[in-house]
């Protein structure tokens, strides 16, 4: 395994086929600051360009995940300002929500605001006992942002997001499992453990298979049947031609487990 500087505000550490991206500003509950967004920023374009990076864990160093935004960034609240802070944070976010790699987030504590919404980027969630959700922007009278009121009733339904995003309650990690914003609970000092098992199964995949049901997820929101249904078959052709699909049929047929090599 390797490890980026313990003073970087956003680590990177490889472990065979993932990487995981480390939010490392504990003091401050790893609250979105210039250093973490420029952390992200810098470091996640390479993560997805990278072959041999087959699956992302997303995570946070202390007592927090991520406590939201920077409160200490947000006095120039002029309109170029506020749109272009905006503007350079969805550099890193669409290509996380839109990646084809599989992203676990492990939220080792509080995930409020935009740290709820990091956590939501997440095609599996996975808690500590000890998380703790908010959605946090009422109680600065800001609009959600970071993509959460797209996200979350994605999750969860918009009854549900709707009673986290107005009322500004927080959810418990039991509450947050048992709507299904989140995939499974560990204790506190198994949370990783159980992450990095994840993320190698998924890294471990078929590869292609993976990225095209990605994608299908994404569109069937958006598609009417029949368009949704053309593009599940065309998903299809590029699953069969590739030679992890083979190496699954020959598996199966020889009564094996599959080498997938993600092509």
């Amino acid at each position: 395994m390797t490890d980026a500087t313990a003073e970087a505000s956003v680590l990177v550490r490889r472990d065979g086929a993932v990487a995981s991206l480390v939010l490392n500003e504990p003091k401050s509950m790893n609250a979105m600051s210039a250093g973490i967004k420029a952390g992200i920023e810098e470091t996640l374009p390479g993560l997805l360009a990278d072959a041999d990076v087959r699956a992302i864990v997303i995570t946070g160093t202390g007592r927090a995940f991520c406590a939201g935004g920077d409160i200490r960034s947000m006095d120039d609240r002029g309109t170029l300002s506020v749109k272009t802070r905006m503007t350079r944070t969805y550099k890193w976010l669409i290509p996380l929500l839109t990646a084809e790699k599989p992203i676990v987030c492990a939220v080792n504590g509080a995930a409020a605001g935009a740290g709820l919404s990091l956590a939501l980027t997440g095609d599996i969630i996975l808690a500590s006992r000890e998380a703790r959700f908010k959605a946090g922007f009422p109680g600065l009278g800001a609009a959600a942002d970071l993509g959460l009121a797209y996200t979350l009733p994605r999750a969860i339904g918009y009854q549900r997001a709707s009673d986290i995003l107005l009322t500004n309650r927080e959810v418990s990690a039991e509450e947050a499992h048992a709507m299904g914003l989140v995939a499974r609970i560990a204790e506190p000092d198994a949370l990783m453990a159980a992450a990095m098992e994840t993320a190698q199964a998924l890294a471990a995949g078929p590869t292609v298979s993976l990225a095209l049901t990605k994608r299908l997820m994404r569109r069937g929101y958006e598609l009417p049947i029949e368009g949704f249904l053309e593009f599940e078959a065309m998903s299809q052709v590029v699953a069969f031609g590739s030679d992890d699909f083979g190496e699954g049929v020959s598996a199966f047929k020889g009564k094996r487990r599959p080498d997938f090599k993600g092509r």
